[in-house]
């Protein structure tokens, strides 16, 4: 599948990879931070953003979607960035096409399956009546009464499209990324650990990644360092905009770290 992309800066090859419901778009700030030591890909993933819709959707198509990305854009190897589902796609790329993966970074995700979390954004996007829309504020008022966070409201209608006639429809493919939920809950999987470098950062007021998942990041990620962002949540990016970026940059361009801190050390 040919991902959409867009890319800033110059330099070596940086690839990102935006969550469930994001795009590239969601993305640009960091890119741009980034764009000053390196030429950054966003990419919409399947599904999302201004890529193209398939029934089928699950890490290893996600994974060789992105070789695919790579082959055809001239790039050999790179740096990969993903955050959640984003994560969970560079992850199993990183498993498995390691030769091609210089540096790893993992925003707010763990390699295990995770519960269903978001069956309640999906039923209220589902039950979002579009035709009936005029605004984006009707569609926002709609949605508040089972999705009371606003920053959550404001994120997830990123994904509405006006129609010439009227009325919007949905950007990404909603029914596809519904019917496959569980396959996005997945853990990753693979026969060989990845052995390059790799960072976990991980949200202070986040559970996405616990203490409990050392072992798994451990044996699939051997030289991977976790560091915690403070006063963050899941979406570390948003939250705490500067310490991602510093973090981010300080593992991309500068030496390997020694892996596997202790929870009092790497703390941003």
């Amino acid at each position: 599948m040919r991902l959409h992309s867009q890319v800033v800066g110059s330099g070596p090859d940086v690839i990102v990879l935006h969550g469930l419901f994001g795009s590239h778009q969601n993305w640009l700030p960091v890119a741009r931070g980034l764009s000053g030591h390196f030429r950054v890909h966003t990419v919409d993933l399947r599904n999302h953003g201004a890529s193209p819709h398939h029934r089928d959707v699950n890490y290893p198509l996600m994974a060789e979607d992105l070789r695919f990305f790579m082959d055809q854009a001239g790039i050999r190897a790179a740096h990969l960035v993903g955050h959640s589902l984003g994560g969970k796609v560079a992850m199993q790329f990183a498993l498995g096409h390691g030769g091609r993966v210089k540096k790893l970074a993992v925003a707010d995700i763990a390699p295990r399956a995770y519960e269903a979390v978001h069956d309640e954004v999906f039923e209220a996007l589902r039950g979002l009546d579009l035709s009936r829309l005029r605004t984006r504020t009707q569609a926002d008022e709609a949605l508040a009464a089972r999705l009371p966070l606003h920053a959550l409201r404001r994120f997830l209608l990123t994904n509405l499209t006006p129609v010439p006639t009227g009325g919007f429809r949905w950007r990404i493919n909603l029914e596809a990324l519904f019917a496959q939920r569980e396959q996005l809950t997945a853990a990753v999987t693979a026969a060989t650990p990845f052995e390059g470098p790799t960072l976990f950062l991980r949200g202070e007021r986040s559970d996405y990644i616990r203490e409990a998942d050392r072992p798994a990041i451990a044996r699939l990620f051997p030289r991977a360092r976790i560091e915690t962002i403070a006063h963050a949540g899941h979406w570390v990016h948003v939250d705490a905009p500067e310490p991602f970026l510093n973090g981010l940059l300080g593992f991309l361009a500068g030496p390997p770290k020694p892996a596997f801190a202790s929870s009092g050390e790497g703390r941003a």
